[in-house]
């Protein structure tokens, strides 16, 4: 009945649709796609008008693959666009590399324009490339927040599923794309439809910008510890300068010995090996998603030397940095 009410309301007045246009890079997510594209298709369903309309670009104007190997028909090339258009930039995979130059140059021409234009997953990443994300907010997929941190200094990277800052918006990829999209109905049409549009997704807990994207430390390891989860939170937010095992021990109340039988009962190894692990994780996307030098890399994880690192990683990893990077180049020629 709640739902009848709206679609009257919604019919008795004129709605200029609001148009979408998706630009797909190489390797993007479907997930990221579809999720938004859904959202749009369920608020026309559930409303009884065209609200949203939307089309489908990407460079040469032909077809894009998905990450998923899916090749879709694209509706034409980067073309120009009305100011009251909304772009989002679908990108996934190896993101860095198909953020072409022609794709930047015309990114920061429809800016210009004032169009809001958004990424989803790493879609940011080629908007911060472009220079339209500099003394802004925003997230990326947190596999890609090392390097993207890295690089892009002057933005202000949130661990948020979605972040809006003007007419800068960006997510973490997944599912974040219905987030994002619900709050944009929302803001455009009212919360009413954009619940509608949730449950006939199925979607039953919408999250917000000040959602996180990650699962919470207990989730991920499996361990409600209050301490432990205390302290892994602690060295994943210091990879650069490790903190010593007994300082850690210290800032929760503890010995270094309790905090060691702590780390072999719940996760099988000392606190120095589970901090070395995530230190190498970070080194390992540095290496390849970014062209940052080995040294560089090693510095950003807290290594004072490259021969350190190079053993580390190659203990861990059974080859080395330089091979790791080699690898990546052969990847992608």
């Amino acid at each position: 009945m709640q739902i009848r009410r709206k679609h009257v309301e919604l019919e008795n007045r004129s709605i200029q649709p609001k148009r979408f246009v998706f630009v797909l890079l190489e390797k993007f997510s479907m997930l990221s796609f579809a999720s938004a594209v859904e959202c749009l298709r369920i608020a026309n369903r559930m409303s009884g008008q065209k609200l949203y309309t939307w089309a489908i670009h990407g460079e040469g104007g032909e077809t894009v693959t998905c990450s998923a190997e899916t090749t879709f028909q694209l509706d034409g090339d980067l073309v120009d666009l009305q100011r009251d258009d909304t772009v989002l930039l679908c990108a996934g995979l190896d993101v860095q590399e198909v953020s072409s130059k022609k794709l930047l140059a015309w990114l920061r021409r429809e800016a210009r324009k004032g169009v809001m234009i958004g990424g989803l997953c790493t879609g940011s990443y080629a908007l911060a490339k472009a220079g339209l994300l500099d003394g802004r907010r925003a997230t990326i997929h947190w596999e890609n927040a090392d390097s993207f941190t890295e690089e892009f200094e002057d933005v202000e990277l949130t661990k948020s599923v979605f972040v809006l800052d003007g007419n800068r918006l960006s997510t973490a990829g997944g599912t974040a794309s219905i987030d994002m999209i619900l709050k944009l109905i929302a803001d455009d049409h009212g919360e009413e439809l954009a619940n509608a549009v949730a449950d006939q997704l199925i979607y039953s807990s919408i999250r917000t910008d000040q959602d996180t994207q990650r699962l919470s430390i207990p989730t991920r390891i499996g361990v409600r510890h209050p301490k432990l989860s205390m302290v892994i939170q602690m060295m994943e937010a210091n990879i650069e300068e490790p903190i010593s095992p007994s300082i850690l021990a210290q800032d929760v109340g503890m010995s270094t010995r309790q905090l060691e039988r702590l780390f072999r009962r719940y996760l099988n190894r000392s606190p120095k090996r589970y901090y070395m692990e995530l230190r190498l994780q970070k080194a390992r996307n540095l290496l390849m998603q970014t062209d940052m030098s080995v040294i560089n890399v090693a510095l950003a994880c807290g290594f004072a030397s490259p021969s350190h690192f190079s053993k580390c990683y190659r203990a861990h990893y059974d080859t080395t940095p330089y091979r790791e990077r080699g690898s990546k180049a052969v990847r992608l020629s």
